[in-house]
Parts: C-alpha cells; sequence; structure tokens
C-alpha cells in the first residue's frame, strides 16, 4: 500500500489526550498520516457511534469499523442513513459517544456543523468529494490523494489495520465494498490500493482472486447460458439478451451443461480446461463480429470459506445482496451477515433479494415498456411514484445496456415524505467516461443551480431537486454534459 501501517497502541495512550492535541498536523502529511491520525483518535473514546450509507459499501465498512473497534476493547452502535441531509441527521444521537461517519459526511460537513456537533466529537471516513467547511473536522478521505478507485470500506480497512494489523481478516469485506461501490468495474478489476487489500485477503487465505476469469455477473449461482444472456459487458452478438442463443452456442461446444444431478452448471464449477474451451469460443464469437475482446475477462474476487452456489461466495453478488436489504431498509440485517450470521439474518437476505430482483426487473420493463425521452446528451424519464427511489439507480444502469448506449440516463422518482422534492438518479457506461463523462460533476452543479444537493461518482451519481425544478434541472444537465464531451474533444486536438 502506500506505505506499510503500524499499530503498536497501549490502553493507556487511550486516556492520554496529548497525543491528539497535534492531529491537525498528520492531515497535512498524506492518505497514511490521515488513517493514523483517525485511528489514534478513535483509540481515545469509549464508545463509537458509527454513522454509515445504506449500500454494499457502507455496510461492509460500518462492519469492519464495528468490528476492529469492539476487539479493541470500544463499544460502539451503529445508525444507518439512505443519505445525511436535515431529516436524518436527527438519527445521530446527541449523547457522549463519539460520531464516526463512514460513507458519508465529506459533503455534508455543513450540515453536520450546523447540526451542532463539534470537531472533537466527530470523524469522518469517506471517498466523496469533501465539502469546505469552517468546522475542522478529523477527516481520512482518499478521494483528495487521487485515489479515486478506493471505496469507503476500503479506507475504513486502512484505518482497522492501523487499530491492529490483525484485522487482516477484514479484508474481504473491503473488497466486497470495493466491488459493490463499481470500483473494478472500469479497468475489469480493482486497481490501487483497492487492488492490494484483495491481495492482502489472498495471502491472508480469505480471498481467492481469479486474474483471468470470465467478466460476467452471476458466476457463483446462476447457469452459465443465463449468466451469458444477462451480460452487457461486453455485449455478445446472439448471446446478450438472448438466453436460447447462449443455450445453444454452449451446446455446440460439447461440455455437459448440467452436472449428475440434473442441476445447471454455474461457471465456477466447470473445470480449467472447460472454461478455456468456453472463453475461446466466446472470443471468437465477438472477434467474428469485429467486436472487442478488451472486456471479456476481469479479474474476479471469491471467498473460499462460503458455500458453493450462494451469493456469499464472489464479491459481486454479496454486495448486491447487502445492497437489496439496505434498499429495502434492513442495512442491519445485511451488517448481521457482514459479522458472520448465516443462520437467521441470511435467510431473511435472501429473501429480500429475491423480492429485490423481482422489482428491479418489474421496473426495468417499465422503463423499456415506456421509453425515455432524449436530448443532445441525455436520455431521462420520470417514474413518478410507481418504485421506491432507493432502487431507480439500479434500474437506470441495467436499463442502460437495452437504450441508446451513447448517452448518460436519468431517472426521476417522487418522494412521498416530501412532494416537493425529487429523487435523480445518473448513470452512465465505461465508454462515455473515456469521452469525459463525469456524472459527479454534473449533478452537484445542476443540483446545486436549482437550491438541492447531489453527489456520487464519474459513472453513477444522484441528487434531489425542487419539484418543480425538474424540466429546467434536465435542460442544463444536458448542457453540462455537452460541455464536458466538448472539453475532452478540445484535449485530444
Amino acid at each position: 500500500m502506500e506505505d506499510r501501517y503500524f499499530s503498536t497502541w497501549s490502553p493507556d495512550l487511550r486516556k492520554n489526550n496529548l497525543f491528539f492535541l497535534n492531529r491537525p498536523i498528520y492531515r497535512m502529511m498524506g492518505l497514511s498520516e490521515d488513517v493514523r491520525a483517525v485511528a489514534w483518535d478513535l483509540l481515545s473514546h469509549e464508545s463509537v457511534t458509527i454513522i454509515s450509507h445504506i449500500d454494499a459499501d457502507g455496510i461492509t465498512g460500518e462492519a469492519i469499523l464495528s468490528q476492529a473497534l469492539s476487539r479493541a476493547g470500544i463499544r460502539t452502535t451503529s445508525v444507518f442513513v439512505r443519505q445525511l441531509e436535515p431529516l436524518t441527521i436527527r438519527q445521530v444521537p446527541k449523547d457522549e459517544t463519539f460520531k464516526l461517519f463512514c460513507d458519508l459526511g465529506a459533503g455534508q460537513q455543513n450540515l453536520i456543523a450546523e447540526a451542532g456537533f463539534r470537531n472533537d466529537e466527530v470523524g469522518i471516513i469517506d471517498h466523496h468529494i469533501s465539502q469546505p467547511c469552517d468546522v475542522d473536522y478529523l477527516q481520512v478521505n482518499c478521494h483528495p490523494y487521487g485515489h479515486v478507485k478506493l471505496s469507503a470500506a476500503g479506507v475504513a480497512y486502512l484505518v482497522a489495520k492501523e487499530i491492529d494489523s490483525g484485522n487482516t481478516d477484514l479484508a474481504p469485506l473491503a473488497v466486497i465494498g470495493n466491488v459493490g461501490d463499481m470500483m473494478a468495474r472500469e479497468d475489469c478489476g480493482l486497481t490501487g490500493i483497492a487492488r492490494e487489500i484483495a491481495y492482502e485477503g489472498s495471502a491472508h487465505g480469505s480471498v481467492e482472486v481469479r486474474k483471468y476469469d470470465l467478466n460476467c455477473y452471476g458466476i457463483s449461482t446462476r447457469p452459465l447460458h443465463i449468466s451469458l444472456s444477462y451480460n452487457d459487458d461486453p455485449i455478445i452478438p446472439g448471446i446478450s439478451n438472448n438466453a436460447r442463443g447462449a443455450l445453444r452456442f454452449l451446446q455446440k461446444l460439447g461440455i455437459p451443461l448440467q452436472d449428475n444431478l440434473q442441476r445447471w452448471r454455474v461457471w465456477e464449477e466447470f473445470s480449467c480446461e472447460e472454461q478455456r474451451i468456453i472463453s475461446s469460443a466466446l472470443a471468437q464469437q465477438l472477434l467474428a463480429h469485429t467486436c472487442s475482446i478488451t472486456r471479456l475477462f476481469c479479474e474476479s474476487y471469491l471467498f473460499p470459506a462460503e458455500k458453493a452456489r450462494t451469493p456469499l461466495r464472489n464479491a459481486q453478488e454479496y454486495a448486491t445482496l447487502l445492497n437489496a436489504c439496505g434498499r429495502w431498509s434492513r442495512p442491519k440485517t445485511g451488517a448481521q451477515i457482514c459479522r458472520g450470521d448465516r443462520g437467521s439474518a441470511y435467510r431473511e437476505a435472501e429473501h429480500m433479494l429475491t423480492n429485490h430482483r423481482t422489482i428491479i426487473r418489474e421496473l426495468l420493463q417499465f422503463i423499456l415498456d415506456t421509453g425515455v425521452s432524449e436530448l443532445s446528451h441525455l436520455q431521462f424519464l420520470h417514474v413518478g411514484n410507481r418504485y421506491p427511489d432507493t432502487i431507480v439507480g439500479i434500474g437506470a444502469g441495467m436499463a442502460l445496456s437495452k437504450l441508446n448506449r451513447e448517452k448518460p440516463i436519468l431517472i426521476m422518482v417522487e418522494q412521498p415524505e416530501d412532494p416537493s422534492l425529487t429523487k435523480v438518479s445518473l448513470r452512465a457506461n465505461e465508454q462515455m467516461l473515456s469521452r469525459g463523462i463525469d456524472l459527479q460533476e454534473a449533478a452537484t452543479s445542476a443540483s446545486e443551480r436549482f437550491g438541492g444537493a447531489g453527489g456520487g461518482h464519474r459513472i453513477a451519481a444522484g441528487a434531489f431537486i425542487p419539484r418543480e425544478s425538474e424540466h429546467e434541472f434536465i435542460q442544463y444537465v444536458n448542457e453540462l454534459l455537452a460541455g464536458q464531451c466538448t472539453k475532452e474533444d478540445a484535449g485530444h486536438r
């Protein structure tokens, strides 16, 4: 990693505040110093309240931090919020515990300050763009140091390692958080510090890293022909969006597609030689249609200790399970699974995952049946109040592969709890990013212009805006996206 973190501490230091008087010095020196400052500061408190996001990154980040702190003898309680705004900030207790924000907080520091929280009772672990604030909150954020492909769970893992170097067993959770927050998507695998964490887990024996695996979702749970038919990265002619075509393609290879129990085999169950034959045939199919094979393969991350043919077996599907928990208001169930619960919590999560997939399919079909409106650099749709705002972003991402892949998609949804607001979700793909598209920048700038708030990442972002500003907001986002493409074109002249 950036350097080797060390964690030699004594319980006596937790009662000695002299060390912490100079903590701003650490914040000027680099990411590893910020990590060290936050870790040592946490060790000075007897009890910590963790406030985290409800998605896979937030859930795994909370699980990493709560376990690391508990092992150090610090009491923890947790609060999950779907976003940090004036209503949800009230869920943060005003008590004597230290408040640790995870996967949020960096972009809402003024809100935290306005709520009356002092700089000596707040810490932030995040990977989003940091908001200028008059209050100097203790923060470790990878983004300002150029580590834009490291999730909050990844940063939380660095802090956990600084608290105690023995916390390497938490590496799988960091991998899940990184993969779940799409840090592996653009490069077909994790990069930088996120990848080093995966390899640390591999050395520990808790993570299996497969360097040249099939770039396809569902490799541990779905019949191979179904996984291939859903694949849109890359789109494989005759196979993507065509389950029968995928099945016929595989049958021609002469490889058994079912096991002795007549169950359809999943990708993970094929032998190395069978996988080589299938991969070679898929590559030939792409080349025959003059398509690139660059994205056919990826680096995947599996967890050998988990039961085969379950969503817990690999990082992608584990993250989806946690997202289902969070999106349906059960983030603590996901956190229990991260702590090892394979009983009631896991059964509840499986049920939520089934329901989650059903509703997502319905949303996707609604988007395709209704159709989108198109501007020069944007396609958009308003789904009204038909679907929860927690899943429209997922539906947008899935719909993008079946609509115009040249333009970002924007989906709007009503807010039943506040009819004056509209939730906006934007999604792009890697091809758009290569042309200069930055949805985080567009969402933030456009929402601020109309009195709302937004954030996210280049490939996926969201915002809340006044309902009466929907039309103007869409027009302005389109202008911003057009400007981004123009700047990228100018940069290549």
